[in-house]
């Protein structure tokens, strides 16, 4: 094996595993964002916001909601 196939391969190495670290934090959240979605609504069902917030912080809200609606 030559000189710069070793490199190469080394550095495509280097390269799919940070892809393969980077996956589950960052891709895998975003294409299922229904799962997460619904285990938020399950863990948040019968807290009443304002028993819980500090004063004078803004009421935590919907981080999926778009923006304007």
């Amino acid at each position: 094996m030559s000189k710069n196939a070793r490199i190469a391969l080394i550095f495509g190495g280097f390269l799919t595993a940070i892809a393969a670290a980077f996956y589950p934090i960052f891709v895998y959240p975003m294409a299922h964002n229904h799962v997460y979605r619904d285990v938020q609504k399950t863990n948040r069902a019968g807290v009443n916001q304002a028993d819980i917030q500090p004063a004078g912080m803004k009421v935590w809200s919907d981080p999926f909601k778009p923006a304007g609606k």
